[in-house]
C-alpha cells in the first residue's frame, strides 16, 4: 500500500478538474482596480496642484510688477514734495504771492512779558533785471452781488467809491510738506 500523493481516482479527480490548481484571477481584480484608482487620482491632484502653483505665481508676478510700479510713482512724488518744499523753491513762491519776509519777532515769557521787540515787514526793492510781477487783482469783474459776512450776518458794507459791495477773495493755502 502506497501512502503517497499520487493522482486522484473517482469522485476526487473529478472535484478536482473543476478547481483551479493555481491562485484566482478573480482575488487581483479589486486590488489592480484599487492600485489604478489612487494613481489615477494622485497624478489628476498632482495635476490640479501645479496649476493652482502656476496660477499663484502669475498673480505674484503681476502683484510685484504693480508693487514696482507705485514705488517708482511714490519716489516721483516725493522727489516732488522735495523740491517743493526746498526753502528757495518757498521764498520763490512766496514772493509771486507778493509775500515779503518777515521783520524781527517778540515772544511772550511764561509770565506774559513781552520779549524783544518786533518790527514790521518791509518789502525788498526790486532789483533792476528782475521783473515785476503783474499786480494781482482780487475783484477782476464788478460784481453786483451781496456778499455776507463770515459770521452769517448782515451783508458787507460798500467799497470805498459806493459803487457795490467788497468781496475778498480767499487767502491762498500755504504750502505744506510731508514731514518726512
Amino acid at each position: 500500500m502506497s501512502t503517497g500523493k499520487g493522482p486522484l481516482k473517482g469522485r476526487a479527480a473529478r472535484l478536482g478538474r473543476l478547481m483551479p490548481s493555481g491562485p484566482s484571477s478573480a482575488a487581483r481584480t479589486p486590488f489592480v482596480l484599487l492600485v489604478f484608482v489612487l494613481l489615477g487620482g494622485g497624478l489628476i491632484a498632482l495635476l490640479l496642484l501645479n496649476s493652482a502653483l502656476n496660477q499663484g505665481s502669475f498673480k505674484l508676478r503681476e502683484l510685484k510688477d504693480r508693487t514696482t510700479e507705485l514705488t517708482d510713482e511714490e519716489q516721483a512724488l516725493q522727489r516732488d514734495v522735495d523740491d517743493y518744499a526746498a526753502p528757495d523753491a518757498l521764498e520763490r513762491r512766496a514772493r509771486e504771492l507778493g509775500m515779503v519776509p518777515g521783520g524781527s519777532p517778540a515772544f511772550l515769557g511764561p509770565d506774559g512779558k513781552v520779549l524783544g521787540e518786533p518790527s514790521t515787514a518791509v518789502a525788498p526793492k526790486p532789483s533792476p533785471s528782475a521783473k515785476p510781477a503783474p499786480p494781482v487783482s482780487s475783484n477782476p469783474q464788478p460784481n453786483t452781488a451781496t456778499a455776507t459776512s463770515p459770521t452769517g450776518g448782515s451783508p458787507t458794507s460798500p467799497g470805498p467809491t459806493g459803487s457795490g459791495p467788497v468781496r475778498t477773495a480767499p487767502a491762498p493755502a500755504s504750502p505744506t510738506t510731508s514731514g518726512r
